[in-house]
């Protein structure tokens, strides 16, 4: 009988034995690592980076320290981990009205540093009631029945709440993104040149400066382009110092004119003219360099207005006197072979056009 060896056998199942245990291992070593974790996040959230300083710094002149940090919700001991900064800065702007922005940023390990800037009154906003006094981010900080001195007024916006420390809106959403952009960009252009500006309607802003030149703006896009592009025309030489009207003409230009009719601006616009021309469409020749000879133009007017002379309808007797429209001409006819009007115009022996001559006119044939 043959032995029964057994040498391979031992050798596989010590094998998967092996790779059995290695897996049991790493099973182990990853919990260990989870519970580790867990530990270290707890110890974090509880007993490391707790607070125990907190540092205040900006423009605060309206507020102490310790009424900032009141206003935050955060004091001493609580964990830098489980703060909310976005609602503790939300907070700071809602308890403190004269408070523009404000910053919480935490300090690893164990400090935290609150940054704030203070409010600056920089806009009346003008409604149906009265005037919201507005900062330069569009925080409401007052209610009035007046307008303040000094501040540009904005009107047209149709607020849709009026509690200070609310920022200003409209219910209409452009007029509200159209505010929005025109304060942003008049604080950045630091311009306080503006008075008024009008958005009741928004597509066709209407901004007025202390100089008196109204500037016809269109729609809010490219606020900043079009506000500098009106500033770059006033300081002009051939505009400085002048009152008018600035209107945006297409997207890239603007033009200038002194009435607020069409009109053209040397070095500005220059439209295409036309020739003064009379009622028939020939060319009038300015007299004197642009100045008119009311008198003459009065004697030209009446000759114009007269018709060529005709020949006198038959069905009537003889007829000594020729009218149009008012105007005898009778008297005009001197000894019958010359006609001459008030003015002393005299056309020779008779009337006279292109087509022949006239003569005399016999009143009791009724010929010429």
């Amino acid at each position: 009988m043959k032995d029964v060896e057994k040498t391979s056998v031992e050798r596989k199942n010590s094998r998967k034995r092996i790779r059995r245990r290695k897996r049991m291992m790493n099973v182990y070593g990853l919990v260990g690592l989870l519970l580790a974790i867990t530990a270290g996040i707890t110890i974090s959230y509880t007993f490391l980076f707790n607070i125990s300083e907190i540092r205040v710094s900006g423009e605060s002149d309206m507020y102490s320290a310790e009424e900032i940090v009141v206003a935050s919700g955060i004091k001493e001991g609580d964990n830098l981990l489980r703060l909310d900064l976005k609602k503790s800065e939300q907070r700071i702007l809602d308890e403190l009205l004269y408070v523009e922005t404000a910053k919480v940023k935490r300090d690893f390990p164990s400090s935290l540093e609150i940054t704030v800037t203070r409010c600056i009154p920089a806009f009346n906003v003008q409604y149906e009631g009265g005037v919201l006094i507005v900062s330069k981010k569009g925080k409401i900080l007052a209610s009035n029945d007046f307008i303040t001195e000094g501040l540009p007024v904005i009107s047209g916006l149709e607020p849709s709440q009026l509690t200070p420390g609310k920022p200003v809106a409209s219910e209409n959403e452009h007029k509200n993104e159209a505010f929005h952009e025109l304060i942003k960009t008049m604080v950045s252009m630091g311009d306080d040149n503006i008075s008024i500006v009008d958005m009741s309607d928004e597509h066709s802003i209407i901004v007025q400066y202390k100089n008196d030149m109204i500037f016809k703006m269109g729609n809010w896009n490219d606020v900043e382009y079009k506000l500098n592009l009106a500033k770059n025309v006033m300081n002009d030489d051939t505009v400085k110092g002048k009152k008018g009207y600035l209107t945006m003409i297409g997207s890239n230009q603007c033009s200038f004119r002194t009435s607020d009719s069409p009109a053209s601006t040397p070095g500005i616009i220059e439209p295409t003219t036309q020739p003064k021309t009379d009622e028939y469409g020939n060319p009038i020749d300015e007299i004197g360099s642009g100045e008119r000879n009311p008198e003459q133009e009065a004697d030209f007017d009446r000759i114009n207005s007269t018709t060529a002379p005709t020949q006198p309808e038959p069905e009537t007797e003889a007829q000594n006197q020729w009218t149009d429209n008012g105007y005898d001409y009778n008297s005009g006819y001197d000894d019958g072979s010359q006609w001459q009007n008030d003015n002393g115009y005299d056309n020779g022996g008779g009337y006279s056009d292109n087509s022949g001559d006239y003569g005399n006119y016999d009143g009791a044939t009724q010929q010429w």
